[in-house]
């Protein structure tokens, strides 16, 4: 009987040995992770007002050039943007450095000459090339030369246009929200049946709007159309030069001294109560979104001094100036003569959208949810003092007395130029980060000009990466020891039985 039951159990202990043996070669990194498990990219986002830099990944092992991309990294670049290097030779190239050698560190120097790197120039660079585009192009070459200084795959640097950067960030939206296409638990890539959402970019320089439409644009400016796994989006998207958080403030000022005459001393009712600063002209209208309403021959380092009242209707009124509403040559516009069909659907507003919703929010306790509850907490902000704010926002001390009109601005943007009523506002999600990803136009821009966004649909089941497969092996063996242990238990019970019988 001791031998039969030898004849047994050998066999078992052997094959539990052989799937041990097998588990742990599976899960040893030295196996598993050659080549690395991941890829990598890197893009570059030169705004306005600074530059940031975002390292993506993606697994390694992907088919049908597909993968999952998530951040892997960020950094943000000291100083201002690369527009502001205009004319101090490399100045603009060497603000990078910093940020590029922290890329070298976080992505696997095995990837390096794998990695695509990219930079991406908006709105503050499309204004100085529309200045000065000597200027644009000397900002560019030392952009370049600089990244081609480092191992990665460098792909280029230029400037977006605006319907480009309205794009790429609808596409960064709809693909962390899986609306263009997912990955379920078997291992296949599905196309969801959802509804995509408009994207609302806010910058330094300039705020976009893209949304999908059924309705053929009015105007062809305004009209773009992308193939995503098989698909066509039909899109409306929209940028508007000089509408970003810096231009904003600097089109104002200009209102208020074109308003209240040259003298050296205006009133400003976006301001709070008794703030006053004084600033040089040139910091006014040394800018092509101001030029205009700049006196003849002004000096430009001739002194203001810009006294705050906190007056919020006042505010709202002067803000409105700096829009026009009147002329419309087509069934619809937004402002400045800019057609737009009905905004439809949700969306998801990012940048400064995101900030200045952040600080309503926090400041005043109102959760906006509506047009009028947006009115509500905007006005709360406009009649706060500066020691109100810094008690309630101690983080935000430089940029306190901007709120107020930087948030009359969203308001008169959002509910009268893109015409967002009780229920549009109430679909719009203000978002900084989507599952640990910053939402913004780079992600995009990378997926667009890679092949990780192909046009075609994809039919192939997606390989597993090796941590999903040790997993799986882990539950097999563990079901298999179950299973064995059951069968030995019967043999035992029936050994036992059998001896008992004789």
């Amino acid at each position: 009987m001791t031998n039969q039951r030898c004849h047994i159990i050998a066999p078992v202990v052997l094959l539990i040995f052989g799937i041990v043996g097998i588990l742990l070669l599976a899960l040893s990194t030295d196996n598993v992770r050659i080549p690395p498990d991941y890829m990598y990219g890197i893009v570059l986002d030169a705004g306005s007002s600074h530059t940031a830099m975002y390292v993506y990944k993606w697994p390694a092992d992907k088919q049908n050039d597909t993968g999952i991309v998530t951040q892997h990294d960020e950094c943000h670049v000291q100083g201002g943007g690369i527009s502001s290097y205009a004319g101090k030779r490399g100045e603009a190239g060497r603000s990078l450095e910093a940020c590029l050698t922290q890329a070298k560190q976080v992505i696997p120097k095995s990837r390096h000459h794998l990695s695509p790197l990219y930079l991406g120039a908006t709105a503050g660079m499309r204004l100085l090339n529309l200045t000065n585009n000597t200027e644009s192009d000397e900002i560019l070459k030392e952009v370049k030369a600089i990244m081609k200084a480092y191992p990665f795959k460098f792909r280029g640097a230029t400037i977006l246009s605006g319907q480009e950067e309205g794009a790429y960030g609808w596409v960064t939206v709809n693909y962390m929200l899986e609306n263009f296409i997912k990955f379920d638990f078997v291992g296949e890539w599905l196309i969801p049946k959802r509804k995509t959402v408009g994207a609302l970019d806010f910058g330094g320089a300039s705020t976009q709007i893209t949304f999908q439409t059924k309705d053929t644009p009015e105007d062809q400016n305004n009209a773009m159309t992308l193939r995503l796994y098989g698909q066509n989006y039909s899109l409306y998207t929209q940028s508007f030069l000089c509408y970003g958080r810096d231009q904003v403030l600097r089109q104002l000022l200009a209102h208020l001294h074109q308003a209240q005459g040259s003298s050296g001393a205006i009133t400003h009712p976006c301001y709070p109560s008794a703030y006053n600063v004084s600033m040089k002209l040139s910091q006014i209208f040394d800018s092509p979104c101001t030029k205009s309403k700049a006196p003849l021959q002004y000096n430009g380092q001739d002194t203001l001094k810009v006294v705050g009242s906190g007056h919020y209707q006042h505010c709202l009124q002067n803000m409105s100036r700096i829009f026009t509403f009147e002329k419309c040559s087509f069934s619809k516009c937004s402002f400045n003569g800019v057609f737009q069909p009905n905004v439809t659907g949700s969306f998801m507003a990012f940048s400064a959208f995101y900030y200045i919703y952040s600080f309503l929010e926090r400041t005043t306790g109102i959760t906006l949810t509506s047009p009028s509850l947006l009115e509500e907490a905007v006005q709360a902000v406009c009649n706060m003092s500066m020691d109100e704010m810094l008690v309630k926002a101690p983080d935000q001390r430089s940029r306190l007395q901007d709120y107020c009109a930087a948030s009359v601005f969203v308001q008169v943007l959002m509910l009268q130029a893109y015409g967002f009523d009780d229920q549009s506002f109430s679909q719009i999600s203000f978002q900084k980060t989507i599952e640990g990803t910053s939402v913004g136009w780079a992600l995009g821009y990378m997926l667009s000009l890679s092949s990780l966004l192909p046009g075609e649909s994809v039919g192939l089941r997606k390989a597993l990466r090796s941590e999903a497969w040790a997993a799986l092996l882990v539950l097999f063996v563990f079901l298999l020891l179950i299973v064995l242990g059951y069968l030995l238990l019967k043999a035992y019970q029936k050994k036992g039985s059998s001896s008992a019988v004789i």
